[in-house]
């Protein structure tokens, strides 16, 4: 067996940071109470490119602090007066396991993409601490063409989550999550040089010798190599067997059972934001976090989100009236399956562009269910039919986003021979783009088909133009005109009283632009206005 261990040692710090609504206050912010525990830090959201200290507390007590803190003297350990004494600019957050077991989820979804033995160490297992994913990846390496393709291709689903993750293998999974708490980029291949990487960890890296610390300390026992080299029988007796226990399954030399996780069918997923956000560049913060959960847990389906819903609860103070809503719901539904997380995000941003939110917003919910389960794109050295279709389709959808649906048209073709009335304008269903663009239309399907529609242009005149005429041949600005194609013959109309008796021709003038022009056969109309001669109806692009 080979076991990956991802250790997320900033995990607490990292999630806190993810609520807050933009960058993180610059310095000399101040920060005050707000109700629920939520704090507003002025500036939260500035563009300074000034880093802001952020330090989490747990019991008035520091628990960890980011760069700049630390900096500023803000160490695990302090009080809260004394760390607020050094860095009166520092950012609290109460430190919540609740929101950090959320944050460790889209991980252990993101490493289900390439085995499915991930197993979420929990701080309740005898031998784990928390903050770290395994996975048992023996049967995947020659899938994904080796460990270091692996390991590559895992930092890459990775990345978009932004935690700091420090990776570890090994061929037990206790043995590989001890190391990759203590050495980063640290890899066993076999036994033997698990064995060697493991005596030179400190004892305090087992969960018992933490708890013995001092007194194995005291004995001159500072590494799992020193425990190693003692009788086991004395050790069992003076420090209890949850120390060989966890040293054992470390080496391989005890079961050591894990659970794999299991996905579940539906996606959902909560951000407390620090802060009111006001704006959507502020809500976009928080959305953006979800929307890199949801794609993590899509890719562990192997699937596509069809339609997803973003659901923003508002701050109850600041409701204008009981009139105004508990929530706003903005449902994003998807022309083509995707888990594109910036193309996800472009959608959500231009919905978020439209509409005006009743009142301030503190909570932040994503679910999706509706998903498609297919095989993914390609990768293209050179654009094809299929690509391009797909960009048509991104740009229908978000013009869609931004304008609104009925706000972008296509001419659809109708069972009509005349020019002008051959087309109307009609909704477009972004959802059957492809299938207009790739599939040849049925033969009879429609009286302009795609070989009419080649010789014609897309765009006409609102009225035919009059052209002027000399020796029976048409002028255009002055200059003649010379016929490329033609004539196309067109009679028709005679049962709605608009009869049409006319010859098409494609024409070139004197710059080379092509026109589309005819001659009426008919010597006056139904209107009663003379119609012999040359018009021309149309340009081409």
């Amino acid at each position: 067996m080979l076991w990956i261990a991802l250790h997320l040692p900033s995990l607490s710090l990292e999630s806190f940071e993810a609520t807050l609504a933009g960058r993180p206050a610059a310095a000399g912010t101040e920060v005050h109470a707000g109700d629920g525990g939520a704090g507003t830090a002025a500036g939260a959201g500035s563009d300074s490119a000034t880093p802001a200290p952020i330090a989490l507390i747990d019991a008035h007590r520091i628990v960890a602090g980011n760069a700049v803190a630390q900096a500023l003297g803000v160490r695990p350990g302090l009080k809260r007066a004394t760390a607020l004494a050094l860095a009166p600019q520092l950012v609290l957050g109460q430190a919540d396991a609740a929101r950090d077991a959320a944050a460790l989820l889209p991980v252990a979804h993101a490493a289900l993409a390439f085995t499915p033995q991930v197993v979420i160490a929990r701080a309740g297992h005898p031998f784990d601490d928390a903050h770290t994913v395994l996975l048992e990846v023996e049967a995947s390496l020659r899938y994904f063409g080796g460990l270091e393709r692996l390991l590559q291709r895992l930092g890459r689903a990775l990345a978009p989550l932004g935690h700091v993750v420090h990776c570890a293998t090994a061929p037990t999974a206790q043995g590989a999550a001890l190391l990759a708490r203590q050495h980063p980029d640290c890899h066993c291949a076999d036994d033997a040089a698990l064995q060697r990487a493991l005596d030179e960890l400190p004892v305090w890296r087992l969960g018992a010798g933490r708890e013995h610390r001092d007194a194995l300390q005291a004995m001159g026992l500072r590494t799992l190599g020193d425990l190693r080299a003692l009788p086991r029988a004395g050790l069992a007796r003076r420090f209890g067997e949850a120390l060989l226990a966890e040293l054992d399954a470390a080496l391989g030399t005890r079961p050591d059972p894990r659970v794999p996780l299991a996905l579940p069918a539906t996606f959902e997923s909560r951000l407390e934001l620090f802060a009111r956000a006001d704006t959507t560049e502020q809500l976009l913060h928080g959305a953006a976090v979800l929307l890199a959960r949801l794609v993590a847990w899509l890719s562990a389906q192997h699937a596509f989100v069809r339609r997803f819903t973003l659901v923003m609860q508002h701050e109850t103070r600041w409701r204008r009236s009981s009139a105004t809503p508990a929530e706003s719901v903005l449902e994003i539904a998807l022309a083509e399956p995707s888990r594109d997380r910036e193309h996800l995000l472009v959608l959500l941003r231009e919905r978020l562009a439209r509409i005006e939110l009743p009142a301030p917003t503190l909570d932040l919910r994503l679910a999706a269910a509706d998903i498609a389960r297919r095989a993914a794109p390609n990768s293209e050295l050179f654009p094809t039919a299929r690509s391009e279709v797909e960009g048509l389709t991104r740009l229908i959808e978000r013009l869609q986003a931004r304008l609104g649906a009925a706000q972008v048209q296509r001419l659809a073709p109708l069972d009509e021979h005349r020019p002008e009335r051959a087309s109307a304008l009609q909704a477009v269903d972004a959802a059957r783009v492809e299938r207009l663009v790739k599939a040849p239309r049925a033969a009879g399907s429609s009286i302009a088909g795609a070989a009419g529609a080649a010789r014609r242009p897309v765009w006409l005149l609102p009225e035919p133009q009059p052209l002027p005429e000399r020796q029976s041949r048409p002028f255009l600005d002055g200059s003649p005109l010379q016929l490329l194609s033609g004539p196309e013959r067109i009679e028709t109309g005679w049962w709605d009283c608009s009869l049409a008796e006319r010859d098409y021709f494609i024409a070139q003038n004197g710059d080379g632009a092509l026109v589309w022009i005819y001659r009426a056969r008919l010597p006056l109309e139904t209107d009663g206005e003379p119609r012999q001669g040359w018009f021309m109806q149309g340009r081409f692009g």
